[in-house]
């Protein structure tokens, strides 16, 4: 069993929100409908603040449940037998009840597809819509192919940014502790000496001083700063639209990881659009769904102008063209695939292109990154050597002439 967060409503419309222990959400719905209160809305909370040491549902699992599901669909076993099988060789106890609860409403008389769309937070609405389609159309395998291969191409990439990143963050990281302890023990041991040789200091020792000075006196906000700008930016994308516009719109423009992360997000547009529209979800559709794979305001709203022109009657090719944010690549493809009809095809053309594009641009900041990150360190190093040393050797090199 498990603990529900719910709203619901009674027969007066009156709202009550509260928890409740059920099996699924079927069986928290008709508990509540016996208790005559109306569900609106739930959240387990196996998601929650307490329950964070259970193992997340990965990309990974989505990626084995498709494959493995497409799989038996396509040797002939019905779907709740395949399910049932998936749930038994699953070791990802999440997943299982995930699985469960999938099983039992279908049992219960509601599709495959619709008891996807309770679990958002794991299949998306994109991976229900897709299924959907698939059920309709009976190419269901074809379908969930599809979808392992689509979410298989979004780890890998994912994965290498990931890794890219992480040097830098490692080194950037190191660089910081060394820094605090340069300026918070090694330099304010070295400044009475320093300033007792009475010479005139050059600029770039004062100027080593008045940081040491910084990190001194405010090495808590130096350490804090880090930890709080991540939180300020998670948080203030929640609570203002405003703020997660202009951040998104930030890190579109931001010098290297800007470019890459533009490519990376218009190659998983283009990918899902393709695959939604070759399925036979419609271009309208398509760009409605897309909208939440780029995960970027600046971009959804783009995509939001193109919808609403082509809604009123523009052309697909025009509509890209008038959004403003979509480069010529991109409009002289639609236009090709609109007018010889493979629309399809050119978004495939689109995400190949930009897929390249992305990983070359991961390959050429791992190659600059390395070396930069060197000259930096070295740069800090000399710098301090130097402002250390240098007085130093004229007070010594000075008494020395007295002598």
């Amino acid at each position: 069993m498990l603990t529900y967060k719910y709203k619901a409503v009674n027969e007066q419309g009156k709202p009550a929100n509260g928890s409740m222990e059920a099996a699924n959400p079927t069986d928290l719905e008709m508990r509540l409908q016996r208790m005559g209160l109306d569900l609106i809305n739930y959240r387990d909370k196996e998601h929650g603040l307490f329950n964070r040491g259970q193992r997340k549902i990965t990309r990974a699992d989505l990626i084995n449940f498709s494959f493995h599901l497409e799989q038996l669909t396509r040797a002939g076993v019905p779907l709740i037998d395949a399910l049932k099988d998936l749930r038994d060789t699953s070791d990802q106890p999440a997943f299982q009840s995930t699985i469960s609860q999938v099983i039992e409403g279908i049992e219960g008389g509601k599709t495959f597809s619709g008891m996807l769309e309770q679990f958002p937070h794991i299949f998306g609405s994109v991976y229900a819509s897709m299924v959907k389609v698939g059920e309709r159309s009976g190419r269901l395998p074809d379908v969930l192919r599809d979808l392992a291969e689509m979410t298989k191409w979004q780890d890998e990439l994912i994965a290498r940014v990931k890794r890219a990143m992480m040097y830098p963050a490692f080194v950037s990281v190191v660089v910081l502790f060394m820094m605090m302890f340069i300026m918070t023990f090694l330099v304010p041991n070295l400044v009475k000496f320093i300033q007792s040789t009475g010479h005139e200091l050059p600029l770039h020792t004062r100027v080593l001083l008045a940081t040491s000075d910084v990190f001194v006196d405010y090495w808590y906000l130096i350490i804090m700063v880090p930890i709080a700008i991540p939180l300020i930016v998670r948080y203030g994308k929640r609570l203002s639209l405003r703020f997660r516009y202009q951040w998104d719109k930030l890190v579109l423009n931001a010098w290297v990881i800007g470019p890459m992360l533009y490519r990376f997000k218009l190659a998983r547009f283009a990918n899902y659009a393709a695959m939604m529209y070759a399925s036979g979800i419609t271009v309208l559709d398509s760009l409605t769904l897309s909208r939440q794979i780029v995960d970027n305001l600046v971009l959804d709203e783009a995509i939001e102008r193109v919808r609403v022109q082509i809604s009123d009657g523009e052309t697909i090719s025009n509509s890209f063209a008038q959004a403003g944010l979509f480069p010529p690549l991109v409009v002289r493809m639609m236009r090709v695939g609109e007018g010889s009809g493979e629309l399809d095809k050119a978004f495939l053309q689109i995400s190949y292109f930009y897929s390249r594009e992305a990983q070359d641009a991961v390959s050429r900041m791992e190659q600059f990154i390395g070396p930069t990150l060197i000259l930096l360190v070295a740069g800090l190093m000399l710098w301090v050597i130097m402002s250390v040393v240098g007085p130093i050797y004229d007070a010594i090199f000075t008494v020395g002439a007295t002598i």
